[in-house]
């Protein structure tokens, strides 16, 4: 039987169409790990969050221990969303007058429900998570949300890295115009070539809420900088692709498999879930399973370069550690306890 390579990845990505089991996937990996001895933190990222209804208890935004080494939390997009302004409000307010803090709060307001306001909340957390989860866990294993939104998400560090660096640009050449300005207004009291005042105006130093809004803007590309060199690692980071043996999900994934490849996220491997036992079945479920065999065909060709695990449809809900478990026991090879 294959299994899943995903020795000294740190930091493990389960995504795939909606529908599919990524957490119940995502969930057995994490069962599978802690039971062999490792200290895993598995984070539901999907707004849809299944860990609770899958482990049968409820988790919540805070890490909850499920078993002995594994942890679980389940971020809650629309909390990070108001921490997220919250803490944008707080870093505006040190650099205005009090005159302006009702048109900060307007703005900021307008933003709240505006396109890319959860993506880019929510990828703070992710961020915090990929940089502090690995120093008190030996992984952290994300159940993603359906993949648009996943590539998404996976694509801002890269996005607002970029953005940063674009605001930090227009703060310098706005504060060397500033500065430009002022030395100007100044000479116009004295004597000499205006222009002359240009070449030394980089020299100048700022004032302290220039010093403090570059600190906050370089904190920042730091931060999503670090986020984007740990999810291109392939020493410490993997995606898990998860499908089924069907049309839709087997042509989202080829297409997710070729964007992945694109930003070059490493990519360990490939679940092929509820894929029918190898037992008679019925004239019905054969002339499915023979539909199925084509589809299982071109999964082999599609991903022929990755490794590929088929679990089988399981005669009841994957519900509880003990059918957890026994998903488990097909994607990860065993390791020994610690």
């Amino acid at each position: 039987m294959t299994h899943l390579d995903l020795a000294g990845r740190s930091i493990l990505f389960v995504g795939g169409k909606g529908g599919v089991g990524k957490s119940t996937a995502a969930g057995a990996l994490a069962v599978s790990m802690a039971e062999a001895g490792e200290r895993i933190l598995l984070v539901s990222t999907d707004p849809a969050h299944s860990l609770g209804d899958l482990f049968g208890m409820s988790i919540g935004d805070r890490e909850r221990e499920i078993l002995p080494g594994l942890h679980a939390l389940e971020i809650d997009p629309e909390a990070e969303v108001e921490s997220y302004l919250a803490r944008v409000k707080a870093t505006m307010r040190q650099y205005v007058q009090p005159a302006m803090y009702s048109e900060i709060e307007r703005q900021i307001e307008l933003t709240r429900h505006s396109p890319g306001a959860e993506e880019a909340a929510l990828m703070d957390r992710v961020t915090a998570l990929m940089d502090e989860g690995p120093q008190r866990h030996d992984r952290v294993i994300f159940d993603t949300a359906p993949t648009g939104h996943t590539l998404r998400l996976l694509a801002l560090p890269e996005i607002m890295a970029a953005w940063t660096e674009g605001l930090l640009r227009s703060r310098d050449r706005s504060d060397s115009l500033g500065k430009a300005v002022d030395r100007l207004q100044r000479r116009k009291e004295s004597s000499g070539d205006d222009l002359s005042w240009f070449d030394d105006v980089k020299e100048a130093r700022g004032d302290e809420r220039t010093r403090k809004i570059r600190e906050v803007l370089l904190e920042r590309r730091r931060r999503f900088s670090r986020a984007r060199r740990l999810l291109l690692d392939p020493e410490v980071t993997a995606f898990v692709l998860v499908l089924i043996p069907e049309k839709l999900p087997i042509l989202e994934s080829e297409k997710t498999l070729e964007v992945l490849r694109n930003h070059k996220v490493p990519v360990a491997g490939v679940v092929v879930n509820r894929v029918l036992p190898d037992v008679p079945l019925g004239d019905f479920l054969e002339s499915r399973r023979a539909q199925e065999a084509e589809y299982l065909e071109r999964v082999d060709r599609s991903f022929a370069e990755l490794p590929r695990v088929r679990v089988p449809l399981l005669s009841r809900d994957v519900v509880g550690i003990e059918a957890i478990r026994e998903v488990g026991g097909y994607l990860a090879s065993p390791r020994p306890t610690h």
